[in-house]
C-alpha cells in the first residue's frame, strides 16, 4: 500500500466535504471580520505605557498571526471535530477498518486534514493582510517574509496542534460528544491564560511578541511598564514606536517545528484510543443472524397459504383536541430531554438549586444562577437537532400538525429545564422582593431555549450551540458583561425586553427554519 497516496486522498476527500460546510464559511468569516478588526483598530495589541507598533509588515503580520494562533484555535476547533464521527455515521468507517490500514494511520490523517482545513483559513487571513498593508501601513515599503512569516512560524503550529486537539476528543469516548465541546473551550480559556505568564515557548506566539517589543520599549521609555494585552474594542493604544519584526534565531524555529512534532505526538495518542469502528468495543451488541431456535426444536417448513386480495380502505385519521395532547407532548419533550442523564446530574442540579435559595441574593443571583444555567447546557443543545441526529425525521416531520405542535412542545420542555435549574434564584429573587431581578431571570429562561431550538434547527447539530453558548455564557453571565449578560446577574445588565424581544426573533428563525424543512413555500 502507497501511504503517501491514500494519505493525499483522504486529506483531499475531508478537506473538499469540510470547506462545502456552512460552518467553514462561517469560521472563515469570522476571521475576516477579525482581520478587518485589526485594519479598522477594532482589535489591539497595547504595550506597556499604552504603545503599539506602527503598521508596517511587521506589525501588521505579527498582530494578525497572534489573533489568528488564539481566536481561530477555538473556533477551528468546532469546525474540524467531526471527521472521525462522518466517517461512522457514512459507513465509510467500517470499510476503513477492514483494511490493512493501520489505527495511528488513520489518526495522523485526520489530524493532516484537519490541519488543511485550518490551513486554508490561515492563508486567506495571509492575503487579507497583503491587503492591509496596501491600505492600512503608515510606513513605506513591503516585506512579504516579515508580514507572512508569523503566519507560518506562529499561527500554523498553533493550527496543527487544534488539528490534533479534534482527533484527540473526537476518540476519547466521553469527550466525543457534547461534554468534549464544552471541556475544549475551557481548555483553551486556561491555556489562553497561561500563555500569558509562560515563556516564549508557548503555541500562541503572545509571549515572543511580548519579549520583542519589551526589548524595544524598555530602551526608548524610562517609565515603561511591563504589561501586555490584547483586547476587543478595549483599551486603545496612545503612543507608537517603530517594531522591525522577530528575530527569528534558530532556536526560535526549532521550538515552533517542536510544536509540530507535539501535533504528531497528539495524533499518535489518539491513535490508542480509538476503536476502529468497531461495533464490538463501543458496546453494541448484535443478534447473529440465523440463530437456531430454542431448545433446539425444528420448525416445520410449510407451503403458504394463498390469500385473495381485498380492496383496501384507508382509515380516516382520528384527530384529538390539540390543547389535550400538548401537555402530554411536553411531558414527553421532557422525558427525551433529561433521557440518560445519571444520578450526579441530578445531584449537582439540585445542590446549586439548594445553594441559590440559601445564599444571599447578590451570591445567588451572581453566581449560583451563573451555574444552574451552563449545568444543563447538553440537554439544552438537543432542542432542534435531536431529529437529524438519530435520524427520525420522516417518523417525526410526518405526524399530524408537527409544525404547530412539536417545535413549541420542544421549546416549552426547555424553559421548563431553565426553570427548574434556576428556580431557587428566581425564589431567592422573590423572597428578597426583587422584581426587576425576577423580569431578568425570565426572560434569560426564554432566551437559553430559544437559541438553543433556532441553531438546532438551522444546523442540523447541536455543536453549534454547544460552542456559542458557552462563550456567550462565559463572556456574559460569568464576567457579568452588561450588554451580553442574558442572565441578568448584576444590576446595570441589559433590559430584559431586549432578551425578550431576542427569544421572539429566535422562536420565528426556528419556525421558518422547520418550515423550509417540512418543504412548505
Amino acid at each position: 500500500m502507497n501511504h503517501a497516496h491514500v494519505l493525499y486522498h483522504m486529506v483531499r476527500a475531508d478537506f473538499l466535504e469540510r470547506v462545502r460546510r456552512y460552518s467553514f464559511l462561517l469560521t472563515l468569516a469570522g476571521a475576516l471580520y477579525l482581520g478587518y478588526g485589526v485594519a479598522t483598530e477594532k482589535v489591539w495589541v497595547v504595550i506597556g505605557n499604552g504603545y503599539r507598533g506602527v503598521y508596517n509588515s511587521a506589525w501588521i503580520g505579527a498582530l494578525m498571526a497572534v489573533c489568528c494562533s488564539t481566536f481561530l484555535s477555538l473556533a477551528g476547533f468546532y469546525v474540524v471535530k467531526n471527521s472521525v464521527q462522518r466517517d461512522s455515521d457514512t459507513r465509510v468507517g467500517q470499510i476503513l477498518a477492514a483494511t490493512p490500514m493501520r489505527t495511528s494511520f488513520y489518526a495522523v490523517a485526520k489530524a493532516v486534514s484537519n490541519f488543511a482545513v485550518l490551513a486554508a483559513m490561515v492563508v486567506i487571513l495571509m492575503l487579507a493582510a497583503a491587503l492591509m498593508q496596501f491600505l492600512r501601513a503608515e510606513t513605506k515599503g513591503v516585506s512579504l517574509w516579515k508580514l507572512w512569516s508569523p503566519f507560518l512560524l506562529l499561527a500554523l503550529p498553533a493550527m496543527a496542534l487544534t488539528a490534533a486537539l479534534a482527533v484527540l476528543f473526537e476518540t476519547i469516548p466521553f469527550l466525543s460528544g457534547g461534554l468534549g465541546n464544552v471541556a475544549y473551550f475551557f481548555l483553551w480559556s486556561f491555556g489562553l491564560a497561561l500563555s500569558v505568564t509562560a515563556g516564549t515557548a508557548e503555541p500562541t506566539g503572545i509571549q515572543l511578541l511580548f519579549s520583542s517589543t519589551r526589548a524595544i520599549l524598555s530602551k526608548i521609555d524610562p517609565n515603561y511598564k511591563d504589561s501586555f494585552s490584547l483586547t476587543i474594542g478595549g483599551e486603545r493604544a496612545v503612543r507608537t514606536f517603530l517594531w522591525n519584526g522577530f528575530d527569528w534565531t534558530a532556536s526560535i524555529v526549532l521550538v515552533r517545528i517542536a510544536w509540530l512534532a507535539v501535533a504528531v505526538a497528539i495524533a499518535l495518542v489518539a491513535a490508542q484510543f480509538f476503536q476502529r469502528f468497531d461495533p464490538a468495543r463501543e458496546g453494541s451488541k448484535k443478534k447473529k443472524a440465523g440463530a437456531s431456535p430454542v431448545n433446539g426444536e425444528r420448525v416445520a417448513l410449510q407451503a403458504p397459504t394463498p390469500r385473495i386480495a381485498q380492496p383496501a380502505h384507508l382509515t380516516l385519521l382520528a384527530r384529538a383536541a390539540g390543547g389535550r395532547r400538548f401537555p402530554q407532548l411536553v411531558i414527553s419533550e421532557l422525558q427525551l430531554l433529561l433521557k440518560g442523564q445519571r444520578c450526579w446530574w441530578y445531584a449537582g442540579a439540585a445542590g446549586i438549586l439548594v445553594g441559590s435559595v440559601v445564599s444571599p441574593l447578590a451570591d445567588s443571583r451572581g453566581g449560583w444562577l451563573v451555574a444552574a444555567w451552563i449545568w444543563p447546557i447538553l440537554l439544552w443543545s438537543q432542542l432542534g437537532a435531536r431529529e437529524a441526529r438519530y435520524q427520525t425525521q420522516s417518523l417525526i416531520f410526518s405526524s399530524e400538525r408537527a409544525l404547530y405542535r412539536q417545535l413549541p412542545a420542544a421549546w416549552v420542555a426547555g424553559v421548563l429545564v431553565a426553570a427548574v435549574t434556576g428556580g431557587g434564584a428566581a425564589i431567592r429573587m422573590v423572597l428578597s422582593a426583587d422584581g426587576k431581578g425576577l423580569v431578568s431571570w425570565a426572560a434569560g429562561a426564554l432566551f437559553i431555549p430559544s437559541l438553543a431550538l433556532a441553531l438546532g434547527v438551522w444546523s442540523g447539530s447541536s455543536k453549534f450551540f454547544e460552542a456559542l453558548y458557552t462563550v456567550w455564557w462565559y463572556v456574559g453571565p460569568a464576567h457579568h458583561v452588561s450588554g451580553l449578560d442574558f442572565a441578568g446577574t448584576t444590576a446595570g445588565s441589559s433590559a430584559p425586553i431586549v432578551w425578550i424581544f431576542s427569544a421572539g426573533v429566535l422562536l420565528m428563525a426556528a419556525y421558518v427554519g422547520r418550515r423550509m424543512r417540512l418543504g412548505y413555500v
